[in-house]
């Protein structure tokens, strides 16, 4: 009977030193989980244009979107515009703004007579929070000796005041409707591009009814879309 407790003492000692030890290397797994350091990796947005990055970015962005070619839609018809090589950060930030549909809210809401369309804008909320989305960013000028305003060159609009460097707008843009062209703005807008066809939707559009700060009565609403 003696020898029966002894060994039941003995059986008693192994298995509670064996519950100890898995205890304690569960605890360690545990401390050794709650010690690690998880790694979250950080998604840069492929869109991270702002007025930071403005040039690099679109630079960038050019080398790999080599389009030149897009169509301004609206109710008076369409207009195919070429957009140049040889000012790739005016052409980049069109293409970028096009493919993100960001036009595709804006209107023409200036029309000069027998001087200039303009659009790019208009009191949407998409269009307005787009705009704080990316900071306001501009565009350092891009002046060509052969880029002229022309009758149907496309061009950046920009500030006049306080604004000595000649920066861009990027988000609106006119076209010369004047069939002499508007040549006293040459070296004072960036040209970036042309009308190539739908020459005769500029002429309807420059017809219509303006208020007296040339915004036409009835919205002329465009989407934009890359053909080439």
């Amino acid at each position: 009977m003696k020898t029966l407790f002894k060994l039941f003492l003995v059986l008693a000692f192994i298995t509670f030193y064996q519950c100890k030890d898995e205890n304690k290397s569960v605890e360690k797994k545990t401390l050794t989980l709650k010690n690690k350091k998880v790694k979250k990796e950080v998604i840069k947005a492929w869109d991270s244009l702002n007025s930071n990055n403005t040039e690099a970015f679109l630079t960038e962005f050019g080398n790999q979107n080599s389009e030149t070619k897009v169509l301004i839609k609206t109710d008076f018809g369409d207009i195919k515009i070429r957009l140049y090589d040889d000012v790739p950060i005016h052409r980049a930030n069109f293409i970028f703004l096009t493919k993100i549909k960001y036009f595709n809210t804006t209107v023409f809401y200036r029309i000069a007579k027998n001087f200039v369309i303009q659009g790019g804008n208009s009191d949407e909320m998409y269009t307005q929070r787009e705009r704080r989305k990316y900071g306001n960013y501009l565009l350092k000028p891009e002046f060509r000796k052969n880029r002229k305003h022309k009758y149907g060159a496309l061009a950046a609009a920009r500030q006049w005041d306080h604004n000595p460097n000649k920066l861009s707008s990027p988000f609106e843009f006119y076209i010369v409707q004047k069939k002499s062209g508007a040549h006293h703005l040459d070296n004072e807008h960036t040209v970036f591009g042309e009308v190539i066809s739908g020459f005769s939707t500029m002429e309807k559009i420059s017809k219509v009814a303006v208020g007296v700060d040339e915004w036409p009565i009835d919205d002329v609403k465009m989407t934009v879309e890359i053909i080439d």
